[in-house]
């Protein structure tokens, strides 16, 4: 039977962490093949921004992530709504970080507020640019975003003439599926709701109890008391043809609840992979209606 390749699992920068690099230096020890940055600088003077990473540094970064198969991502600073006039500088600086990273993707969140035509209207230059940059666009829900904003945003972006979507996808925020107001507690009703057309190419892991967004690490929430959601999830993405990363957001102490949680998701996928249940056939990237 066939065995897809294993999904790259890791984790992310942190404003709690000591420095910007300790998390990667940590995904680097322990054998993690998927690392993002998160420039997500607190008013308080916690964590870093793009800036506290230099060219050299950047290239250092890039090196040995591809000298250990390490697979990089840039989530966009939170700052960087598309809808807001900022928010074209501070996109483009974090497309370059991921360029100058070697990253494969830059992940932004979903913005309703406006319409969900505004939004589209609001990123088509970054569709453009990321296209040129080689580097894929992943727009993730927030709490506030149902999967019929999702299956709109996506149907949108299918209608576009004349503007790349190949590399345009969902990253799919389990934590905040759970958090949904339509399917508080229920994230799997989140993911059956999306529409088979919607391609989640990237996939970020955390927990809450449906209260607030507490980011709490996998198998320390309500996985821990019963883990069938997070298997049936896994299940979901396979069949989906899931081969992006996941990524799970958080910097716990003791760190090592990361490996924990991280080989449970290896040791899953496995036997998931070879379920004898046919896959479905949705597609892995945008396609456009008709094609």
């Amino acid at each position: 039977m066939h065995k897809p390749r294993a999904i790259p699992i890791g984790n992310q920068t942190a404003f709690s962490a000591l420095t910007p690099t300790q998390p990667f230096d940590y995904a680097l020890a322990r054998g993690f093949d998927a690392f993002e940055w998160f420039p997500d600088k607190k008013p308080d003077g916690r964590g870093w921004e793009a800036s506290d990473l230099s060219a050299a540094q950047r290239h250092a970064i890039r090196e040995v992530a591809q000298a250990r198969g390490v697979r990089l991502s840039v989530h966009a600073r939170c700052q960087a709504q598309p809808l807001e006039p900022p928010a074209r500088r501070l996109l483009l600086e974090d497309l370059r970080l991921a360029k100058d990273l070697g990253a494969v993707l830059l992940n932004i969140h979903l913005s309703v507020t406006e319409g969900v035509a505004a939004y589209v209207q609001a990123i088509t230059w970054l569709l453009d640019r990321s296209s040129d940059e080689g580097v894929d666009l992943a727009i993730e829900n927030t709490p506030l975003t149902t999967p019929q904003d999702l299956n709109r945003l996506f149907a949108e972006l299918r209608d576009l003439d004349s503007v790349p979507i190949g590399h345009v996808g969902m990253c799919l925020d389990l934590g905040h599926a759970n958090l949904c107001p339509s399917t508080r507690n229920d994230y799997l009703d989140y993911v059956d709701q999306l529409d088979a057309r919607v391609p989640i190419i990237h996939v970020h892991l955390h927990e809450n109890w449906g209260d607030y967004d507490s980011h709490l690490p996998l198998f320390t929430g309500p996985a821990g008391v019963d883990p069938a959601g997070i298997r049936g999830f896994l299940k979901r993405l396979w069949r989906r043809h899931y081969t992006g990363s996941i990524i799970l957001e958080q910097w716990p102490q003791p760190p090592a609840l990361l490996d924990e949680a991280r080989q449970r998701l290896i040791d899953w996928w496995r036997e998931t992979s070879t379920e004898p249940a046919r896959r479905a056939t949705v597609p892995g990237r945008m396609q456009r209606a008709g094609v």
